[in-house]
């Protein structure tokens, strides 16, 4: 799609949410908030046949990070994208806070420019306000609002008499997972990924164990996107012309601009546990973290959000099993501040023999 047509697809319910807000009489009550947002939009995706693939989405990519023109979806649409329903996470966020007269701001534009184009700072989203673009998907999971949205899809697909309840509580679950459970993960067009060399090995899925890494180089956390992007480039850069890979080593990396960021993925094999690739996935940090600890909130998306989205995708066993770099290779990553961390961890967990961990872990997964 064109960028106008993109602006549309976001922003239309975007502004009817914060239209409802404005006209609304009784803070936090907004009528037909849900329904212009985001809930017809929704019914009207989950209506479609059951032989459909895709009912969610797409993201996709522009064709250029510094001067971007055409957005480009990376997979055929489905009558709800990515940019539609970002769209209508902030028309219903900003249509409650506007629907509070107390707090409603002087201008429009005000509300709109500290929403979408705030600047962190040095500790990131820790000390980030509460009403910005890139808290989305935490304010929108914050306002409880899975039972809420999915009585106002049902309302609206009976009014189209499409579809049981059960096929929207279907339907609803999918989008939780995709878009309140999983973090947003910034895709390896999005960054400006070069090509795989040669043809990667899928992964057997689902795995039983998650490596954590520190990049030590960049030794600087990254606070936007342009810098997090580059950092992405610069290593993907290293490991295939230094290193002599096919890729990045790693399957996601945390920046702490409130993002992950899509290495190899969820099913390519990566490079960055030697001996233990085929069995887990391999997160890092960007930043050096031997004497500092990454961002509270870049913590949180990978303990609390990656790892969740991992299992309720069916990528990772319920039981995986979480560990620092430095206990199968020996290395000084993930850093010892960040070891210390992550040994506090749910999951983490001490492995003398891998071998034996690992079947374990499958027997595990196969009683359950």
């Amino acid at each position: 799609p064109s960028p106008r047509l993109l602006w549309l697809n976001q922003f239309v319910p975007l502004l009817l949410g914060i239209e409802a807000g404005l006209l609304a009489k009784t803070r936090g009550r907004v009528r037909g908030l849900y329904q212009l947002a985001l809930a017809r939009d929704l019914g009207l995706s989950l209506r479609q046949s059951p032989t459909v693939t895709r009912r969610l989405g797409p993201d996709g990519c522009w064709d250029n990070l510094s001067s971007p023109q055409v957005f480009t979806l990376s997979d055929s649409p489905s009558l709800l994208t990515t940019a539609q329903v970002n769209g209508g996470m902030d028309g219903v966020v900003l249509g409650l806070e506007v629907s509070d007269k107390s707090r409603r701001p002087l201008k429009l534009s005000n509300l709109l420019t500290e929403y979408y184009c705030h600047q962190l700072e040095g500790k990131g989203l820790d000390t980030a306000p509460r009403l910005i673009s890139r808290r989305r998907r935490e304010n929108f999971k914050r306002l409880g609002v899975p039972l809420l949205l999915t009585r106002q899809v049902v309302k609206s697909v009976q009014l189209q008499q499409s579809l049981t309840g059960q096929e929207v509580k279907e339907g609803m679950k999918e989008f939780v997972h995709m878009y309140m459970d999983c973090p947003p993960i910034v895709t390896r067009c999005m960054w400006g990924a070069k090509p795989y060399i040669g043809t990667p090995t899928n992964l057997a899925l689902p795995l039983s164990f998650m490596f954590i890494h520190h990049t030590s180089t960049p030794s600087q956390p990254c606070l936007t996107f342009e810098q997090c992007s580059a950092d992405m480039r610069s290593m993907q850069r290293f490991h295939q012309e230094d290193r002599g890979w096919d890729d990045i080593g790693y399957s996601f990396v945390a920046g702490s601009d409130g993002n992950i960021y899509e290495g190899r993925g969820w099913y390519w094999q990566g490079a960055h546990t030697l001996g233990y690739n085929s069995v887990g996935y391999g997160v890092s940090f960007i930043g050096d973290y031997s004497s500092v600890l990454p961002s509270q909130h870049a913590m949180e998306l990978v303990r609390d959000q990656l790892a969740s989205c991992a299992v309720g995708g069916g990528r990772l066993i319920p039981t995986f099993t979480l560990m620092g770099h430095r206990q199968v290779v020996n290395t000084a990553c993930p850093g010892d501040a960040l070891y210390s961390e992550i040994k506090t961890w749910k999951h983490f967990g001490v492995c003398r023999n891998f071998e034996v961990c690992v079947a374990v872990s499958n027997l595990t997964n196969c009683s359950q």
